[in-house]
């Protein structure tokens, strides 16, 4: 049985099987052993050339690059695939880089987003992490840390989600970072607006010794006291409306012992062991499971009657509490909180921004809610019994100590590439994106080559009106705009109501039937040329039908030529689509590709401040496209038999 027509084509090619027209004998002649055939000289004289070679490999190892990672990592198309605490984050490694000097003792580690403080028991403040500073003014960097901090031994830290607060041991207030909403001092565009820090904070000090603890929200701070006292100040308005309410019942009713602060609220648990939420009611339904296991709602104060609640944490948007009989409830959560074995029970827990972090009785750590950013992928030795007695879940990072001594970290270490406007990887997208551009250019290439090949040789060998009437087509087609077509098409794509994927397929087969008008012209100019020798001549006399020596006996011949042109088209429909969607009518976000990821880089303050964002996906194309042309010119070299031969 005959192989099929393509890979005889190639056979023939690349094993020197030409003695016949239609596959001969195998067996080697005295010529074979004394020569290459032409196809082996030219993949020898293509990889004696450095550049070439080189841009193999490239091509290669970008290939795989985005055909295997993006099917090991894909890209996450929901919501949860951004992280709007993450917008425009320059690219790092360092998000969880414990400085030495906190390893052998801490005292506190706080965060909300992208930057971490910690204070050790030396009291010495060290930050890590990164902010994203759009108002490029030092003093709003709460990154910069002042140096009355540096030069003071600080007792208490705590991070907001864009400023930061230390107290002294000698009891000063400091504060910086961003201050337009309160968060300190008397300055700030909507200071009327917000809870204004108390005088005695800024002109005096306080018993560093009394302060309980000390913790930040978004964009609002609070000073609890051994005595109840809450000081408290910043942007009440929206990051914590039920202040004044948790701050009244500590007054009046019973004393609070700890707080803890939501993206929108504050609570807290009273010396009774009592739940405080104030005016709020957002967390006072909670899900449980019934007798069956099916889960049902109740109230949060019914649920936990006479029991005392002894630890409570808070995560943006969620809040666990931990009961006197070391059970967990967590409410507004919908990820499900761990079940602990039999006998062992929860002792402390803490909030990160997305998740939470246990400790048991028995030294275990358990750690539960969104996992996005590997925040619950607890390392195995910390859930040996006794392994650790103290984690700080902080924002998207956990660091497990035990005796005063670190023990490991988990979480979000940064980003390789940085992040977009929306908090996406952008390494992850140019995966992604770049799996999506190739396979649109591929398959483009691929119908404009199957419709430039038939067109071209039909016209080519057989002439005459057939060739008037294709190559007046082959015009028509060419005189088209290109550019200006393919926006039609795809504007009046994007406002019907056609499936994404749909969509892409339309894409890339309006890129294959508007570009195969010159590999036509070439076929056809390279089939007029061996139409007129011996070889068809002797095929007619022998009766073979005239299909048959066009594509059969003709179109073999040329298959280097093709090749050359197909490789460099390939990079032309690459760019054609990356030009389609740069100018959003190609495939639509959040789909990615290089074209729509330059897209969303249209700006000024992106190429000013945020380069990362085009110069990854740029480079990327570019390398891509300079390799395919490079192969595409040295096979062009290689292959043409009339070129200087190498000495």
């Amino acid at each position: 049985m005959k192989s099929f027509t393509p890979f005889r084509w190639l056979y023939r090619m690349f094993n020197g099987a030409s003695r016949t027209l239609l596959g001969g004998s195998r067996e080697l002649t005295v010529a074979d052993e004394r020569y290459d055939s032409p196809s082996k000289l030219a993949v020898r004289r293509f990889f004696r050339k450095p550049l070439a070679t080189g841009a193999v490999i490239i091509l290669a190892g970008m290939f795989l690059f985005v055909f295997i990672g993006s099917a090991i990592a894909p890209a996450d198309l929901t919501e949860t695939g951004s992280e709007m605490l993450h917008t425009n984050m320059a690219p790092t490694q360092s998000l969880m880089k414990l400085p030495e000097g906190m390893k052998d003792g801490v005292v506190d580690i706080s965060s909300r987003g992208t930057f971490t403080i910690g204070v050790d028991t030396e009291g010495k403040v060290s930050m890590w992490g990164q902010y994203v500073n759009i108002s490029g003014d030092p003093a709003r960097d709460v990154m910069n840390i002042p140096e009355e901090v540096k030069n003071s031994k600080i007792a208490h830290v705590a991070a907001g989600s864009d400023h930061c607060v230390a107290i002294s041991q000698d009891g000063h207030v400091y504060a910086w970072g961003e201050y337009d909403n309160g968060q300190y001092g008397l300055e700030g565009s909507m200071i009327a607006s917000a809870r204004k820090e108390p005088d005695e904070l800024l002109n005096g000090t306080i018993d560093a010794s009394q302060v309980r603890q000390l913790i930040c929200g978004n964009q609002v701070t609070a000073i609890l006291m051994e005595d109840g006292t809450i000081y408290a100040w910043g942007n009440d308005g929206l990051s914590a409306t039920n202040l004044s309410s948790v701050i009244k019942h500590g007054k009046n009713e019973s004393k609070i012992v700890k707080l803890a602060f939501t993206n929108d609220g504050i609570y807290g648990i009273d010396e009774n062991g009592s739940f405080v939420c104030g005016k709020s009611t957002k967390y006072n339904i909670i899900s449980v499971p019934d007798e069956s296991g099916r889960a049902v709602s109740t109230d949060l104060f019914e649920y936990i009657k006479d029991r005392k609640v002894v630890d409570i944490a808070a995560s943006g948007n969620a809040l666990a509490l931990v009961l006197d009989d070391g059970e967990i409830v967590v409410s507004g959560m919908k990820e499900p909180r761990p079940e602990l074995p039999e006998g062992e029970n929860a002792v402390t827990v803490s909030g990160g921004t997305r998740h939470f972090v246990l400790t048991t009785d028995q030294g275990r750590v358990y750690a539960w809610g969104q996992n996005y950013r590997n925040q619950c992928n607890i390392p195995a030795k910390l859930t040996e019994a006794g392994a650790v007695d103290t984690v700080y879940a902080s924002g998207f990072q956990n660091y497990a100590f035990n005796d005063g001594k670190f023990v490991d970290s988990w979480g979000l270490k940064g980003y390789l590439m940085g992040t977009d406007d929306m908090g996406r990887d952008v390494f992850n997208r140019i995966m992604n994106g770049g799996r999506m551009t190739m396979t649109v250019g591929a398959v483009a290439v691929i119908v404009s080559t199957i419709i430039g090949i038939i067109i071209g040789c039909i016209s080519g060998y057989f002439g005459g009106a057939v060739d008037m009437l294709l190559m007046r087509l082959t015009e028509i087609v060419g005189a088209i705009p290109f550019l200006p077509f393919a926006l039609c098409l795809s504007a009046i794509f994007q406002g019907s109501d056609i499936h994404e994927d749909t969509r892409i397929v339309i894409i890339m087969l309006i890129l294959g039937v508007l570009s195969w008008t010159g590999l036509a012209r070439l076929v056809r100019g390279q089939i007029l040329a061996e139409r007129e020798k011996e070889f068809v001549t002797a095929a007619r006399s022998m009766g073979v039908r005239e299909k048959r020596i066009a594509f059969r006996h003709i179109l073999p011949n040329i298959v280097s030529v093709i090749l050359v042109t197909v490789t460099l088209d390939f990079a032309s429909c690459m760019l054609t689509e990356s030009s389609l969607s740069y100018l959003g009518f190609g495939v639509q976000l959040p789909r990615p590709t290089w074209g729509n990821m330059l897209d969303g880089s249209r700006s000024a303050l992106v190429i000013q401040s945020f380069w990362w964002r085009w110069v990854f996906p740029a480079l990327f194309l570019s390398i891509v496209v300079i390799c395919i042309n490079i192969i595409g010119d040295t096979l062009r070299d290689v292959l043409d038999p009339k070129s200087e031969v190498e000495k």
